[in-house]
């Protein structure tokens, strides 16, 4: 077990935008996001979610910044198989010797001896599944690592890697809004094989949250082309927040709190200054009456 206590952890995808990078959510100051990370572990956030593919190492280094001289108050989680082409285009590549040059690389930017964790970002279709978790398994003896775990690869992927080392944590997109984990096997597996289970995206990139703007964000800002974007969320922000009236906290803890409501089950949330970072929780704890009324 890696032993995560919140049941929220910081998710920094947004930290490393950059209009120049893959991803793009926005100005963010780099002080302000140190400010976040800081700020989440000062709330009793104690793990957080990076990988390199966030602004090409940029979350890294600013997660290592926020985290000097507190590392041990922290597990982090980081990724590989996802390199960076000449072009400047993504791709995936989860190579023995791809995964061991790129975990060298995000122990530099995080200034850390070892990650808690390292994750396959996504599934690379050139490598079978056993090359790359068997480079990790090593990585787990040396020492590097503490744990492996996969992002977003499909059950069957799952069961292969699980029959050459444990799968100690599993990451999917999974929040009120979207919620094929519970209808593809991922929950399931998770809890037959005592795999944590990471929810990216339980916001859905900020529209269940209150007072969230599409029209606000900056041009090109990824999430004007999310499928919420052109949705009636009216309903289900509706009934969020008249459960979270019941409990007095804001409609976004009820969302993180439905989200996490299974053993074994927790959220990645993306903070983007010291303000939201602070406001990740404590969670409500929903009786049945809620979840049917989220539902």
């Amino acid at each position: 077990m890696i032993g995560l206590q919140s049941r929220v952890g910081l998710g920094t995808a947004p930290l490393g935008s950059r209009v120049d990078g893959p991803l793009w959510w926005g100005p963010q100051d780099p002080a302000d996001a140190v400010a976040a990370v800081r700020a989440a572990l000062d709330a009793g956030v104690d793990w957080i979610d990076t990988a390199p593919f966030y602004g090409w190492g940029l979350a890294e280094e600013l997660v290592g910044r926020a985290i000097a001289g507190r590392r041990d108050e922290v597990r982090i989680l980081t990724k590989c198989g996802t390199v960076r082409r000449p072009d400047g285009r993504a791709a995936d590549d989860a190579s023995p010797v791809a995964v061991r040059a790129g975990l060298r690389e995000s122990l530099r930017r995080l200034g850390t001896e070892h990650v808690d964790v390292l994750q396959v970002h996504d599934p690379d279709p050139t490598t079978p599944i056993e090359e790359t978790w068997a480079a990790i398994a090593e990585l787990v003896t040396k020492g590097l690592v503490r744990a492996g775990g996969l992002s977003n690869h499909p059950v069957e992927l799952m069961e292969r890697a699980r029959g050459v080392a444990p799968v100690a944590v599993v990451q999917h997109q999974y929040s009120v809004l979207h919620r094929s984990p519970e209808t593809d096997g991922v929950l399931d597996w998770c809890a037959a094989n005592g795999s944590a289970f990471l929810a990216w995206s339980p916001l859905a990139s900020g529209f269940l949250t209150g007072g969230f703007d599409l029209a606000a964000l900056a041009p090109g800002d990824l999430r004007h082309r999310l499928p919420w974007a052109t949705q009636d969320l009216t309903g289900q922000l509706g009934r969020l927040a008249a459960v979270a009236a019941r409990h007095g906290v804001p409609a976004h803890r009820v969302a993180l709190a439905w989200v996490t409501r299974r053993p074994g089950t927790y959220a990645i949330v993306g903070a983007r200054t010291a303000a939201e970072a602070a406001d990740l929780r404590p969670l409500p704890t929903l009786t049945p009456a809620d979840v049917a009324a989220i539902a």
